[in-house]
């Protein structure tokens, strides 16, 4: 499947990225021009046709993908179609999105760019949905490019509850996981509630991938602490794109410019620049069944050019979240990347997991669990630090463990599986044909 393209660090300048772009950008524009969409977009006008056209190409929405739905993206022939995937529908209706054999040569590739590499010794937890979105089929795509034993630990199945994947982290000597980070404290509670130490009891575990949340690097840092030091490995995408920036050694995002085009479009000047904060923009350069022109996630993004002591020479990106996440609390703005900055500044001895907060208009609500012991402290020291940094009126609250997460969620077993039809003298025949 690989098509053996250069790896993140094998580029040696900005103008050399830029070049690759340029030579790709025709090729883009013309096989977007074959979809029912883009074609009507310029039935009435010139369509772009060269790389210098690329600056008057306007925007394409979520709200373009959705108004297409199924197929109106589409630019090949249907029996060229590998996958049909959604995304998961967090901001609003779903879109729809697909991929021919070549576009998942690419899609695998991007995927497994990860700077701790993926071997064939590994074991490869891919603990994140199989369903509609694209995240479990690619991680599994990108385990198999590379060689490694894939386990298929889907994240929205009844037959992977935690506690079964807490077993087969072990049992298994997984060396490798993917999940999104809520997902990695969740395995970790769930070990703690089996008896176990993330921290000493998983020693084959060598890395951790994980995307689909922002993640602050006070997050990660504790993310790793709690798993006895390994790389928490991030990176980030969509449904839509796939991968688009993938984590170096240094802990930086770097979005694969060799790979796609990316933009910032400011919203109030309607202006796109290749730096700066405001919504990602992205342009693949290796798609087939869905080629995207100026694609907006709608993600609020910082990216820049500055030099990273990895040598990476591709630009770095923060991820922010969606636009529009940020709350007024007072006279100050409070946003949830801040706030996990300071839950996770707490001590890692305060064994804080787990936390969420309100907005209201005149005070911040802060719920935390913590045990006994260490509870009545963890809250002070929140709320001094709530002071000292945002200066926001707070109401923290210390909760039991337990609380937020019940016990069972880490521990429960689920039942049926399959359906069942006839039942002995004394079972529970109401759970016919159930399969939950």
């Amino acid at each position: 499947m690989s098509r053996s393209r250069p790896e993140p660090g094998d580029w040696s300048s900005a103008a050399e990225l830029a070049e690759l772009q340029r030579t790709r950008l025709p090729g883009v524009i013309a096989q977007a021009l074959n979809s029912p969409f883009y074609a009507a977009r310029y039935r009435d006008r010139t369509p772009p046709r060269t790389a210098e056209d690329f600056a008057g190409i306007e925007i394409t929405t979520k709200q373009d993908l959705r108004g297409q739905y199924p197929f109106g993206m589409l630019a090949v022939e249907r029996e060229r179609l590998a996958t049909y995937h959604e995304s998961s529908g967090t901001a609003g209706e779903p879109t729809a999105s697909y991929y021919t054999d070549e576009d998942w040569a690419d899609l695998a590739e991007r995927f497994a760019r990860k700077w701790v590499g993926i071997e064939p010794s590994d074991t490869f937890l891919v603990r994140t949905p199989y369903g509609l979105v694209i995240t479990g089929h690619l991680a599994q795509a990108a385990g198999r490019l590379r060689g490694a034993t894939v386990v298929p630990g889907d994240a929205r199945s009844l037959a992977t509850p935690l506690s079964r994947m807490v077993r087969v982290l072990k049992s298994l000597d997984v060396t490798l996981t993917w999940c999104n980070p809520t997902e990695i404290t969740m395995l970790a509670a769930a070990a703690k509630a089996a008896g176990l130490r993330p921290d000493r009891d998983f020693p084959a575990l060598r890395a951790m991938f994980t995307a689909a949340e922002p993640l602050s690097e006070v997050r990660r840092r504790r993310l790793s602490e709690i798993w006895g030091g390994i790389p928490v490995v991030e990176e980030y995408g969509s449904t839509e794109t796939g991968t688009i920036a993938g984590q170096c050694p240094e802990g930086r995002l770097h979005l694969w410019a060799d790979r796609a085009v990316f933009e910032v479009y400011d919203p109030a000047t309607g202006e796109l620049s290749p730096t700066g904060r405001g919504q990602m923009v992205v342009t693949p350069l290796h798609r087939e069944a869905m080629p995207l022109l100026r694609y907006n996630l709608a993600d609020e993004v910082e990216v820049s050019n500055e030099a990273c002591p990895c040598g990476w020479v591709l630009p770095t990106v923060t991820v922010l979240g969606r636009a529009g996440t940020e709350h007024r609390v007072g006279g100050a703005t409070v946003t949830q990347q801040r706030l996990e900055e300071l839950v996770f500044s707490l001590p890692l001895s305060y064994e804080v997991m787990f936390w969420r907060a309100m907005a209201h208009r005149d005070v911040l609500r802060l719920e935390l669990e913590a045990p006994d012991a260490v509870r009545e402290q963890a809250v002070k020291e929140l709320g001094a630090a709530l002071d000292r940094e945002l200066g926001v009126p707070h109401r923290v609250t210390g909760l039991p463990p337990g609380t937020l997460v019940p016990e069972r969620a880490l521990t429960a077993q689920r039942d049926i599986l399959k359906a069942r039809y006839l039942f002995a003298e004394g079972e529970d025949w109401d759970k016919a044909v159930m399969y939950f």
